[in-house]
């Protein structure tokens, strides 16, 4: 069976190919052009750089560069990166990306938030969209911010996820206990608990992005506590359940090809509508600073359940009848699903 990892990094190894031989090496910084983001002219590829402080094989990472990709093959923008970014090295990045005449500079400035606003105040011609847990500012108006609010296919994971436990005993291993895993594990924790109201969470935290040995033993000791679902947040769970024999469920992109057996469910996360607001307000001169995060919400495109595959009636018909429905109250805005940014807990 493939190797989830090494497909990404195949994949990425195949991406790049491509962007070289176009001239859009992950290190190269295009031309300056003759126009800020605010006056791009709107039948002109806008040019785009991103900084990302992981690899773009990470899931949350490669979500943005693949809808950038996208546009860029659409020829909506012209496309560079840089990945493994440091944080230490991320300021640096980002004003010679500024200085380079890139329209729009794309990343993600957790641990940087104010390094990163100093950048975009000292640019103001230049449109800056970061994923960040901050909200806009008045005083670097250039500076909007993005997450990954995808708490409403969360829910809905969570639902099937409680209609298949057995032992009413769910693992979960995430990241950092920051609110962009927080709320999604919340929302998916409320989902499980609509199928059986008595299911009991074992949650925990590695303090990495990108641990899969050290998740994977996390996610041993939780199975070994009595779990037979897992919430793999971070890459490494899946392959804990798989050797377990246990489920898994997916978050920000889908692994069923590379677990068949393992993942029922993800909840995905698209970033192409975030992006595609993003182009077409540089274009027209509007960007200013505003919250992103409604694009990541269901109604608007920026997430979804990913395709059932190999567990296609395997899945109770209760729990998908309540995914119908809830999915269809959630995209006509009858049923919201809750934004509980707090740390969870095991229960």
């Amino acid at each position: 069976m493939t190797d989830p990892i090494k497909s990404l990094i195949n994949a990425a190894i195949s991406r790049r190919s491509v962007l070289k031989s176009a001239g859009l090496g992950a290190s190269a910084l295009a031309m300056p052009g003759l126009m800020g983001a605010a006056g791009a002219a709107s039948h002109a590829p806008l040019k785009v750089a991103a900084i990302y402080t992981l690899p773009v094989e990470q899931q949350w990472i490669s979500r943005i560069h693949k809808a950038a990709l996208a546009a860029a093959e659409r020829g909506d923008i012209e496309y560079v990166y840089s990945e493994s970014t440091s944080n230490n090295d991320y300021e640096r990045v980002m004003r010679e990306y500024s200085e380079a005449g890139h329209d729009l500079i794309i990343g993600e400035t957790f641990a940087v938030e104010d390094a990163a606003r100093d950048v975009a105040r000292d640019y103001p011609d230049k449109a800056y969209l970061m994923g960040s847990s901050f909200k806009p500012m008045d005083d670097a108006p250039n500076f909007a911010v993005f997450d990954n609010y995808i708490q409403d296919a969360a829910y809905l994971s969570g639902i099937i996820a409680g209609a298949m436990t057995k032992t009413k005993n769910i693992g979960m291993v995430g990241g950092f206990p920051i609110p962009e895993v927080n709320r999604l594990m919340h929302a998916f924790m409320a989902g499980a608990l609509e199928m059986q109201s008595d299911i009991k969470f074992q949650v925990a935290f590695i303090g990495s992005w990108f641990d899969p040995a050290k998740a994977k033993e996390t996610a041993f000791a939780q199975i070994d506590g009595g779990a037979d679902i897992m919430y793999a947040e971070r890459f490494g769970v899946s392959d804990a359940a798989k050797e377990k024999n246990v489920l898994a469920i997916g978050n920000v992109i889908d692994t069923q090809a590379d677990y068949p057996d393992t993942v029922v469910a993800s909840a995905i996360w698209h970033f192409e509508p975030t992006l595609a607001a993003a182009i077409e307000k540089a274009k027209a001169g509007d960007f200013k600073a505003e919250d992103y995060g409604v694009y990541s919400f269901m109604k608007a495109g920026g997430c979804s359940l990913a395709p059932y595959g190999t567990f296609e009636g395997k899945i109770p018909e209760e729990a998908l009848a309540m995914v119908a429905a809830k999915e269809a109250a959630i995209k006509d805005g009858s049923f919201t699903v809750t934004i509980n940014d707090e740390e969870p807990k095991s229960s």
